[in-house]
């Protein structure tokens, strides 16, 4: 591993190169906020692929194309003398700091000029009334502790997010931002009691879902099928499982096994097509055994 001077040369090192390239490389010079987005997202949905593969390799590499990003649109806040990377380093640093009151931060600084660290160690706003010191008592020992707490804190950034859950962004896709608008609540105390309570409205939600579907109304059938999926995703919030890993592992597990029944077809010189649904059925299964 680097030294701490080694990971900051090579920061400035890429610093220094896409600085060049905005100026000397004719794609850069044209990109802008705009043009930039499509690739970010692409370069972050990259990045989780690697992360879902568990891909070491993989996850560096694209981590470096998202780290690229996040200079190349500082670079672009720094040319309309709106912010440059060392405001968004400062502003991620104070925040951090500010929603983590649990540590002692004596020592050390915040940019932002109306905070300060306080005799506790804790950062505040100046205008603040001090708060009580924190104790053994009060310190989160699991992860847990600090989610419990995580959004009451955010609440009281001043320049934060106006509602619980309005720091869910709506470009999210729908089975990700269900998970997170259903974990923003948890943290302020609207969640079942038991998780086992959850089970009741998932089956609630299904038995609706069925009886509009028995009517043929689309409308009706799609809000059911909504709020039955909604159910779902809390269901496994609960019980700690990402319903969006869960449905992605599934996902490559079917095209693998369907894959196999498509090169078994092009083995036997006929295309999937020509395969009866039995015939189909027979080699999933096998795909299901190979693939086990």
């Amino acid at each position: 591993m680097h030294t701490k001077e080694e990971k900051l040369k090579a920061f400035a090192r890429l610093l220094d190169i896409q600085e060049r390239l905005r100026k000397e490389c004719p794609w850069d010079r044209k990109q802008t906020n705009e043009s930039l987005r499509p690739n970010t997202i692409e370069e972050t949905f990259e990045l989780a692929d690697a992360l879902l593969k568990d891909d070491s390799k993989d996850i560096c590499k694209e981590l470096g194309d998202v780290m690229e990003h996040v200079i190349f649109y500082s670079l672009l806040g720094e040319e309309k003398e709106d912010f440059d990377v060392a405001d968004v380093c400062n502003a991620q640093s104070d925040k951090l700091m500010f929603r983590h009151d649990f540590i002692d931060w004596t020592g050390w600084n915040v940019t932002r000029s109306d905070m300060v660290v306080n005799a506790s160690g804790q950062v505040v706003y100046k205008d603040e009334e001090p708060p009580i010191n924190n104790t053994q008592s009060s310190t989160p020992n699991t992860a847990s502790q600090v989610e419990s707490t995580w959004e009451q804190r955010k609440q009281r950034e001043r320049d934060g997010n106006t509602s619980v859950l309005s720091g869910v962004p709506n470009s999210l896709p729908s089975l990700i931002k269900a998970y997170r608008i259903q974990d923003k609540v948890r943290n302020v105390g609207f969640d079942w009691e038991e998780k086992e309570q959850v089970w009741d409205k998932v089956y609630e939600e299904l038995g609706e879902l069925k009886n509009e579907l028995k009517k043929e109304d689309k409308q009706r059938s799609t809000e059911e099928l909504g709020d039955f999926l909604f159910s779902l995703i809390n269901a496994a919030r609960l019980y700690h499982l990402n319903p969006d890993n869960a449905l992605e592992y599934t996902n490559q597990k079917f095209i693998k096994r369907f894959d196999y029944i498509e090169e078994a077809a092009k083995a036997k010189g006929v295309t999937i097509k020509d395969l009866t649904l039995a015939e189909m059925d027979e080699l999933w299964e096998q795909a299901k055994a190979v693939n086990k």
